[in-house]
């Protein structure tokens, strides 16, 4: 009997998780401190990315208005913007990872332009973490207290409101999942939270994990597009693939674990919108401080070796690599970056 309620649970899953945006996110730990962050992004329409640099020493705001967050960076980065107007994916000089994927069941607080509680745009949510922490921990620490807001707003020219759920993974292998459910902050902090998709809430996504540690990939995996499958393909693959030091060998074993859960280019469906086309995928090495990046439209895989910039506050530029127009690089592409005004984060 407790088996069909489990069954019955994770039809429900699966019903909740037709209704949003699909991505994947998933952490390699290897021996000697090799830990590799791999992130598919998912979408129906398509959704330019270019690639940036930070520095040190930049000054930024929440763009909320008068209440807003702010600071200066801590930290340089290498970032995947979303239209040029959102950091979307990326890793500081301190290895620490910041993903945003969509969450369909997020609810935000409500924020008071007028009010005492200071706010953060939601474009901002992943940058600001890049720019202010070293480690998990440490990002846990401050987020606990709730220090102000998470404010978002329907992503622009559409009637879709932007709700999204933001992983941070650190060159320790260290994990933390932040969700805003019924107004409040969650935060899920382990180092074993290794996968992350979309719907449902990442503690309903724990539960379908242990389910599935029962039944032995070898003899069965589901194989839809849907985030509850792709979950549990994700979180059998990343422990089957062969644990080793040797980056060529982690890298390409990672990338073939994030390929096998993103969707096939030019597959969607109106009925389950969770089916999108993946659009770019990208691996973070903590250790190495390389990010490794690929869209569908081009034929290769290049990487930003993030040691190679100036990324001090005096000397240090804000440098872009434009991937518009199906432009293709190949290898490492540090010197194909070009000095660049920034791009206006989307305010409220």
């Amino acid at each position: 009997m407790k088996r069909i309620y489990f069954l019955l649970f994770l039809a429900g899953i699966v019903s909740v998780a037709n209704q949003s945006e699909a991505c994947t996110r998933v952490v390699y730990k290897g021996p000697h401190n090799t830990v590799l962050t791999a992130r598919s992004m998912d979408w129906k329409t398509e959704i330019d990315a270019n690639l940036w640099v930070f520095p040190r020493g930049i000054s930024r705001d929440g763009q909320v208005g008068p209440l807003s967050v702010k600071w200066t960076s801590r930290y340089g980065s290498v970032i995947a913007s979303a239209w040029d107007i959102a950091t979307a994916d990326g890793m500081n000089e301190k290895g620490l990872v910041a993903n945003v994927l969509w969450l369909a069941e997020s609810e935000y607080p409500r924020f008071d332009p007028q009010g005492g509680k200071q706010g953060l745009a939601i474009s901002l949510w992943a940058q600001y973490m890049l720019d202010n922490f070293a480690t998990v921990k440490e990002a846990v620490g401050y987020m606990k207290n709730e220090p102000f807001l998470v404010v978002s707003d329907y992503i622009p020219g559409t009637d879709k409101f932007t709700t999204l759920h933001l992983s941070l993974s650190d060159a320790d292998g260290d994990n933390a999942i932040f969700e805003y459910i019924n107004g409040k902050l969650v935060i899920h902090h382990d180092p074993t939270y290794i996968v992350m998709t979309n719907s449902p809430i990442f503690e309903k996504q724990l539960a379908l994990d242990e389910y599935w540690k029962g039944i032995p990939g070898t003899v069965m995996l589901p194989g839809t597009n849907r985030a509850a499958d792709r979950f549990v393909r994700a979180s059998y693959y990343i422990h089957a693939i062969p644990q080793t030091d040797d980056v060529r060998t982690s890298i390409a074993s990672v990338f073939s674990v994030i390929r096998n859960c993103s969707v096939p280019f030019g597959i969607s469906s109106e009925t389950e919108p969770n089916i999108s086309s993946t659009r770019w995928r990208s691996v973070a090495d903590h250790k190495n401080q390389i990010y490794f990046f690929e869209t569908v439209l081009t034929p290769s895989t290049f990487w930003v070796d993030l040691k190679g910039f100036d990324l001090s506050e005096k000397k240090g530029k804000i440098m872009k690599l434009d991937l518009s127009n199906f432009a293709t690089y190949n290898g490492v592409v540090n010197a194909s970056f070009k000095p660049s005004k920034p791009f206006v984060f989307l305010g409220i």
